[in-house]
């Protein structure tokens, strides 16, 4: 048996930029960090040579082709696993729709763990980029590389993604304190809500595709993703709440598909309680919600949305690992 972990992450600045409609023509960067809830993955031989996939639902199959699930069939194709194998996966939160990356983390991990079961090493990079190729160009998934990347390197990094398609993954060097404040200063609640992100996607493309003034602000996204970093890189952690607003009020107004009216009153009351700076994790309508404020504040924001429910986190340094052979 081999069982592998992978990282979810928060994207705080320049989600968006990491689709290829936009960075092919401008290049794109994020800012995230890949945080202690994982998606697992397990992956046994089987007696027989049959195929069972167990998530939400459960598939038993004679071949790989029979496979319903995109990413695990065409996982196993990439690698050449025929058969004679059980795959489960498991996470610590809810992975649907909720703008934690959980799909690539999700494909990261059955890529690291079927490597491990074929008896290869696979580095971050290969990973990362399988799992592109996977999602986006054998399943026509309309989404982003950031996850896959975040996903398989782990920690706090800005990510850059180039005019080619290569992509470099950049650590944040700071100083302790500053990510332990970091951290301290940031609280989560889960909205309840979920949504498909693939379709709020595909309308943003679509929206930017079209107007030049959404693609400008899609372009001082990514400036503010390299502001973040220098600041942070230089230990000046006040300007993290102004920067991660100013992209969450020009991310919002990409499409009509990205907050509601209900988002928007939940953000406007933890700003009123104290949030420097928020933003909705992910693509949009739903999922996690991130404020940035003093620690002091956090228990006034966290009464002020009551209907909400406050979720601990902790960053994680590490990308995918495989964490169990037998």
């Amino acid at each position: 048996m081999i069982i592998s972990r992978t990282p979810l992450r928060m994207s705080f600045v320049g989600g968006g930029s990491d689709l290829p409609a936009f960075y092919r023509r401008f290049g794109g960067a994020v800012l995230s960090t890949t945080i202690n809830k994982y998606v697992y993955i397990t992956v046994n031989p089987k007696f027989d040579q049959r195929t069972r996939v167990s998530y939400s639902q459960t598939e038993e199959v004679e071949s790989v082709d029979e496979i319903r699930h995109p990413l695990v069939r065409e996982s196993m194709r990439l690698l050449g696993v025929r058969g004679g194998i059980e795959i489960t996966s498991i996470a610590d939160v809810p992975t649907r729709g909720t703008g934690l990356g959980s799909s690539s983390s999700f494909t990261v991990g059955l890529l690291h763990a079927l490597h491990a079961f074929v008896g290869q090493y696979a580095s971050a990079e290969r990973l990362a980029g399988e799992a592109c190729e996977i999602e986006l160009e054998r399943c026509h998934d309309p989404i982003g590389k950031q996850d896959q990347y975040a996903a398989a390197f782990g920690g706090l990094n800005h990510i850059e993604f180039y005019p080619d398609g290569s992509v470099s993954v950049n650590p944040i060097v700071c100083q302790p304190g500053t990510l332990r404040r970091l951290q301290e200063n940031l609280i989560v609640f889960y909205t309840g809500l979920s949504r498909s992100a693939s379709e709020i996607l595909k309308r943003q493309q679509v929206a930017v595709a079209a107007d030049r003034r959404k693609q400008q602000m899609l372009q001082n996204m990514v400036q503010l993703a390299r502001q973040l970093r220098d600041a942070l890189q230089t230990n000046r952690l006040d300007d993290f709440g102004q920067i991660i607003h100013a992209n969450w009020e020009l991310k919002r107004r990409l499409t009509d598909h990205i907050s509601t009216t209900q988002i928007g009153s939940w953000y406007r009351t933890a700003r009123r309680h104290g949030a420097l700076g928020g933003k909705l994790m992910g693509a949009g309508r739903g999922g996690f919600l991130l404020f940035y404020a003093p620690r002091a504040r956090h228990e006034a924001i966290a009464r002020s949305l009551k209907t909400l429910r406050r979720v601990d986190f902790r960053f994680e340094p590490q990308g995918s690992k495989i964490i169990f052979v037998h």
